[in-house]
C-alpha cells in the first residue's frame, strides 16, 4: 500500500508539474526532473532505487516502438547515412574522447573503466529526444536526423559498454571481435523484429475485436525486445525494426475505429511513461548521493571532472558533426556524392540537441558492484543527465529561433498537404462518378457527385492556402464509404511512392477516419 500511495503521489505530481511547465513556458522534461529531485529529499520518503534491467525493459520498448511507427520512412531512407553517422560514428567517437579525458583526469582508473564511462554517457537518449522534438519546430531533415539517431544509437552504446565491462573483468579486448559482434547483434535484432512484426500483421488481420487489436499492438514492442534479448541479440534494433514495419502496415490493416482509439490510448500511455521516466531519474539522486558519501564528497572530489566531461561530451559531438559535414562538402565538390551538407545553423542545433536520459542512468546502475570507479560512474551519469536536460533543454528552443533555420528543399516531399488533399478529392469524385454511371448502383444521388466535384474544385483553387476542411453531411452512406475508400487508396498510393510524408498521411487519414465513422454512425 505504501508503494502504491507513493506511485499515485508521483502521478499527481506529474500532472501538477506538467501544468506548471506549460504555464511557465518551460520544457516539461526540466520541470519533471527538478520535481523528482525535490521529491527525493522530502523528509519521510524512502530512497528510490532503480533496477536497471527492469527500467530498460519497461520504458524503452514502447517508446522506441512509438517513435519508429511515426517516423517518416522515406525521409529516414534518404538520410540514413547521416543517421548512421550520428548513431554509430558519433557514439564511438564520443566514447573515445570521454575515455581519453577521464584517463587524463584520473590516471589510476583503468582504461576499461574509462571506456565504459564513455559508452554510458555517449548516446543521447531516445526518450529525451522525443520530449524535445514534440515541442520544437525543426526543418524536416534535422528532425529526421535526431529521431533516427535516437532510435539506433542506444544499440551501439550498449554494445560498447558491454565490451568495455567485459574487458575490465577479463582483461582482454578485441576490436575485430567487437565489430563482428556488433553486426551479429544488429542483424539478429533485425531478424527478430521482422519475425515479430510479420506475426503481428498476420494476427491483427485475423482479429475481429478492436480491443484485441489494440492489445496486440501494445504487446508487440515488449515481445520484440524480450525475444531478441532472449536470443542475445539487440533488443533495441528488434523493437525499432518491428516498429517500422508495424507503422507501415497499420494504415492498411486497422479500421478507423481501431486507429483512432489506439492512437488515443498510445498517446496517454506514452505521456505517462515519459513523465514517469524523468520523475524516477530525479528521485534516484538521493540514493546516488548517499552512496558516495554526500554532496560534500561530490563537490570536493568530482566537481571538476564532471564539468570537464560535460565540456568534452559537447565538444566531441560538435567536432563530429562539423567534421563529417566538412568531409561531405569536400566529396560533393569533387563530384563523389550528391549528399547535401547542412548549414551552420542546422549543425549548431544538431550539436546542441544531445540530451541524455534514462538509458544513461540505467546502464550506469548495471555496472558490476566491484567494477573500478563504479560510484564515480553513477555520479557522472546523473550529472550528465542533469546538465544536458537543464542546460540544453532550457536553451534549445531559443537557439532554434535564433538560428533561423531554413528547410532544405531536397528534403521536402513532392506534394504538400493541400496538393495531396486535392488529389484525394479528385479520386473520391472519380469513384462517385463511376458508381453513378454504373447500372448496378441503387439509389443514385447526383447531388452527391456535385458535392464531391465542388470539394475537388475548391481544393484545387485554394491549393497552397491551406483551406479548412468542410464538414459535409451526405445522405447516401454507401456512396460516401466508397468515396472514403477511394480517397484512402489515393493517400496510400502517394505515401508508398514517397510523394507525401507521414504528417500529411496521418492528417488526411484522420479526416477520412472521422468521415467514415460519422457516416457509419448516421447509417445505424
Amino acid at each position: 500500500m505504501h508503494f502504491f500511495e507513493l506511485l499515485v503521489a508521483m502521478l499527481l505530481a506529474t500532472i501538477i508539474l506538467q501544468f506548471g511547465a506549460h504555464r511557465l513556458g518551460l520544457p516539461p522534461a526540466v520541470a519533471l526532473l527538478v520535481g523528482g529531485i525535490l521529491l527525493a529529499f522530502l523528509p519521510g520518503l524512502p530512497v528510490v532505487t532503480l533496477n536497471p534491467e527492469l527500467v530498460l525493459v519497461i520504458f524503452l520498448p514502447p517508446l522506441l516502438m512509438d517513435g519508429a511507427r511515426s517516423i517518416a520512412i522515406h525521409s529516414l531512407h534518404r538520410n540514413m547515412i547521416g543517421v548512421l553517422s550520428l548513431a554509430v560514428g558519433a557514439v564511438v567517437f564520443t566514447t573515445v574522447v570521454v575515455a581519453l579525458v577521464v584517463r587524463l583526469l584520473m590516471p589510476s582508473l583503468p582504461w576499461a573503466a574509462c571506456a565504459a564511462l564513455g559508452a554510458i554517457v555517449a548516446p543521447p537518449d531516445a526518450i529525451s529526444a522525443r520530449a524535445l522534438l514534440q515541442r520544437v519546430s525543426l526543418p524536416r531533415r534535422l528532425a529526421i536526423l535526431l529521431e533516427g539517431e535516437s532510435l539506433f544509437n542506444d544499440a551501439s552504446g550498449l554494445v560498447l559498454f558491454r565490451f568495455a565491462v567485459a574487458a575490465g573483468v577479463t582483461g582482454a579486448f578485441s576490436a575485430s571481435g567487437a565489430v563482428g559482434s556488433f553486426f551479429i547483434l544488429a542483424i539478429g535484432g533485425m531478424v527478430v523484429g521482422i519475425l515479430v512484426s510479420t506475426a503481428w500483421v498476420l494476427l491483427v488481420r485475423r482479429l475481429e475485436d478492436e480491443y484485441l487489436m489494440i492489445a496486440a499492438s501494445v504487446l508487440a514492442p515488449w515481445v520484440a525486445y524480450l525475444l531478441a534479448e532472449a536470443f542475445h541479440v539487440s533488443g533495441v534494433i528488434a523493437t525499432v525494426t518491428a516498429g517500422l514495419i508495424c507503422g507501415w502496415y497499420q494504415h492498411v490493416i486497422f479500421s478507423p475505429a481501431v486507429r483512432m482509439r489506439g492512437t488515443s490510448f498510445w498517446a496517454v500511455m506514452i505521456f505517462l511513461l515519459e513523465a514517469t521516466v524523468f520523475m524516477l531519474i530525479g528521485s534516484s539522486l538521493r540514493g546516488i548521493i548517499e552512496r558516495v558519501g554526500g554532496f560534500e564528497v561530490v563537490f570536493e572530489n568530482m566537481a571538476v571532472p564532471i564539468l570537464v566531461v560535460l565540456a568534452a561530451l559537447t565538444a566531441a559531438r560538435f567536432a563530429w558533426i562539423f567534421g563529417s559535414t566538412g568531409i561531405v562538402q569536400v566529396l560533393r565538390a569533387a563530384g563523389l556524392t550528391r549528399y547535401e551538407p547542412m548549414g551552420i545553423g542546422s549543425m549548431t542545433v544538431l550539436g546542441w540537441a544531445g540530451m541524455r536520459g534514462v538509458v544513461t542512468l540505467a546502464v550506469a546502475l548495471s555496472v558490476p558492484a566491484d567494477f573500478p570507479g563504479r560510484d564515480f560512474m553513477l555520479v557522472m551519469a546523473f550529472a550528465v543527465i542533469l546538465g544536458t536536460v537543464l542546460l540544453q533543454g532550457m536553451t534549445l528552443g531559443p537557439l532554434i529561433r535564433f538560428a533561423n533555420l531554413d528547410e532544405a528543399t531536397s528534403d521536402h516531399p513532392r506534394l504538400s498537404l493541400a496538393q495531396a488533399q486535392t488529389l484525394m478529392a479528385q479520386a473520391q469524385a472519380s469513384r462517385i462518378e463511376a458508381l453513378l454511371d454504373s447500372a448496378g448502383c441503387p439509389g443514385a444521388h447526383p447531388q452527391l457527385l456535385a458535392r464531391y466535384q465542388k470539394h475537388s474544385a475548391v481544393s484545387a483553387t485554394n491549393c497552397g492556402r491551406e483551406p479548412s476542411h468542410d464538414e459535409w453531411h451526405y445522405s447516401k452512406s454507401h456512396l460516401i464509404l466508397e468515396a472514403v475508400a477511394a480517397g484512402r487508396r489515393s493517400l496510400l498510393s502517394l505515401h508508398r511512392a514517397g510523394d507525401i510524408d507521414e504528417h500529411v498521411l496521418r492528417t488526411l487519414e484522420r479526416d477520412l477516419d472521422v468521415e467514415e465513422l460519422s457516416t457509419l454512425s448516421n447509417r445505424s
